[in-house]
């Protein structure tokens, strides 16, 4: 099934979400990595606050070149999702509704995201000179001493993506390759 949906994202939309659904994605989504997962931890375990608030956001993993003249972004696909698996099950127990990367994601992501209502979506690996032309505005608003890593807020028009792992914990890597052990 093909889908438009908004960033932010409602639970309900999150929810009508099934694995294999491909969707089209406009509004806001923010950009993070490993190095600023890092330090969103180290916020949170210092009782500050982030510098975005989870509820109800996307995050993209992902790190883009340098812009072209003309371009808010340079080329900007998926980093591997599996990287931000140790950080992932605090944001979405603080509202995170969806993320895009590529790869699979361990089983505590994945609790996390039933238990929270959230989806993970992927991005074709490969294709970011592509992906880049769907992104009209990229702003830096946190932690800009990581250059590429640094936080981004994204503004999106028909950003394409696969829904891997639906609110309910379907998998369509589990589906397509036989569960984890076809893969690792």
């Amino acid at each position: 099934m093909e889908r438009e949906i908004h960033a932010p994202m409602s639970k309900e939309e999150a929810a009508s979400l099934r694995a294999g659904d491909s969707v089209y994605i406009t509004g806001t989504v923010y950009t993070a990595r490993d190095a600023a997962h890092g330090r969103m931890r180290e916020a949170l375990d210092r009782g500050e606050e982030l510098p975005f608030d989870p509820e109800g956001n996307v995050i993209y993993y992902m790190g883009p070149s340098p812009a072209r003249e003309g371009r808010p972004i340079g080329s900007a696909g998926p980093t591997t999702a599996s990287r931000m698996d140790k950080y992932t099950p605090m944001l979405l127990d603080r509202g995170l509704r969806a993320m895009i990367g590529k790869g699979r994601r361990n089983s505590q992501v994945k609790e996390a995201m039933v238990r929270n209502g959230a989806v993970y979506l992927a991005a074709v690996g490969g294709a970011g000179a592509l992906l880049s032309k769907c992104i009209v505005s990229s702003e830096v608003i946190a932690y800009d001493d990581l250059g590429t890593e640094a936080i981004r807020k994204l503004q999106v028009e028909r950003f394409p993506a696969i829904v891997v792992i639906d609110s309910l914990g379907g998998d369509l890597y589990d589906r397509v390759y036989g569960g984890a052990s076809a893969l690792e």
